[in-house]
């Protein structure tokens, strides 16, 4: 039903050093010397490190990466390599990471409302483990794709202070579960395993406890209603890397122990996970060349060839710490440079296209560089093409020791 992620252990796991790294941004803009375009680089022993991360934090949790956050090739190249699951929200994305070989049971059809003409091509190459959260959901289903399995999902507690909420919008209310199961037997499909999302960013994991809490009432409601025992749990999101993911992973442990004991013991619950974030941030680092700049009242500006419409769009939405660090072409050291307060405008027309106010850096020159880090996650997936600055021809050099 699920398949199986297993951390492939072959290559190097260290991420590329911060020294490293501007060695080889050096190296790629030297190699081409009219490079004034922005271009990422992907660290793929940071890649390798993350999901070595997750195993041993979360031994017992199948991670499903979220291709929405962030569906770079040789990203998404390398996570299949690594043998994890993909969570995919629609046709395009499904047919993306089965081009890359990876089997249909490896991904999770994790949007509850579907194109009809999504959910049949599902049913045409394989995929057949799909959530929902609605009738009409239902309705499309058992038209569409009636032997797939479903995982209902629930709107639970929103205590985990996340960034963004979903509840609004996603998952079954309580008073909505019991009719809803009732129509999925009623109709003759089969529903599996439950699954919720405690918002992406959270900070307070304890959320977890709630949240699997409820998906154990429903299976519990479930075993009640006659249907079929349920053996599938999908904790979705909210994961980020560094010490907020050790917390998170304690307290989903913690969870699953105080909830589910039994089925922990005998085996018989698979558990898989939505991160998106949590994989895709750190290994990414963007480069991005200084286009212009002026003076006003002591102010440095510069524009870059990047900004708010393409790689930065998320600013708009997630005041996030921006981590920039300058790369002076006559000084790459940066050394003893004298720092003046800074704005720095992405390359649009657009007045909101402002990336940075009162950002300390040393005075920069026309084609001198700025480079952002920790750059992977709803950054390119989310920008345009505004003014003709194509977020969707930005380059990606892949990079390991």
């Amino acid at each position: 039903m699920v398949g199986e992620a297993k951390l492939i252990k072959n290559r190097v796991t260290k991420p590329v050093s911060r020294d490293d790294l501007f060695h080889f941004i050096k190296s790629a803009i030297s190699n081409e010397q009219q490079q004034t375009d922005p271009f990422y680089v992907l660290d793929l022993g940071a890649i390798r490190s993350l999901v070595e991360t997750w195993f041993d934090n979360l031994p017992v949790v199948q991670p499903f990466y979220a291709v929405k956050c962030n569906p770079n090739p040789a990203f998404l190249k390398e996570m299949a390599a690594l043998g994890t699951g993909f969570d995919c929200a629609s046709l395009p994305e499904i047919e993306t990471i089965l081009s890359l070989g990876v089997s249909p049971d490896r991904i999770v059809f994790a949007n509850t409302c579907k194109p009809e003409s999504h959910i049949k091509y599902a049913a045409k190459v394989g995929v057949n483990l799909i959530t929902f959260d609605s009738n009409c959901e239902l309705e499309k289903i058992k038209k569409w794709h009636p032997k797939c399995a479903l995982l209902i999902r629930i709107k639970v507690p929103e205590t985990s202070g996340a960034t963004f909420k979903f509840g609004s919008k996603f998952g079954a209310l309580p008073e909505e579960i019991v009719p809803l199961l009732k129509a999925a037997q009623e109709a003759k499909l089969q529903v599996v395993g439950v699954s919720f999302h405690i918002g992406s960013r959270a900070i307070n994991f304890h959320a977890f406890e709630d949240a699997i809490g409820a998906a154990k009432a429903t299976f519990d409601t479930a075993a009640q209603l006659g249907l079929p025992k349920m053996h599938i749990l999908d904790i979705g999101g909210g994961f980020t890397s560094g010490p907020k993911f050790t917390d998170a992973a304690s307290a989903v442990k913690v969870a699953l122990q105080k909830y589910f004991p039994d089925e922990l013991a005998d085996g018989n619950l698979k558990i898989i996970a939505e991160p998106g974030r949590f994989f895709a941030n750190s290994p990414f680092t963007l480069t991005t060349s200084v286009i212009g700049k002026r003076e006003r009242a002591e102010v440095k500006e510069y524009w870059i060839s990047d900004g708010i419409s393409g790689s930065m769009n998320f600013l708009k939405y997630d005041h996030d710490e921006v981590i920039c660090t300058p790369l002076i072409v006559k000084n790459p050291t940066c050394k003893e440079l004298k720092t003046w307060s800074s704005t720095v405008f992405g390359p649009t027309c657009d007045a909101a296209d402002t990336v940075l106010k009162g950002f300390e850096l040393p005075e920069l020159d026309v084609n001198d560089w700025l480079v952002f880090h920790n750059m992977g996650a709803y950054t390119s997936s989310r920008g345009n093409d505004f003014n003709g600055f194509k977020t969707s021809a930005i380059p990606t050099i892949a990079y390991e020791n």
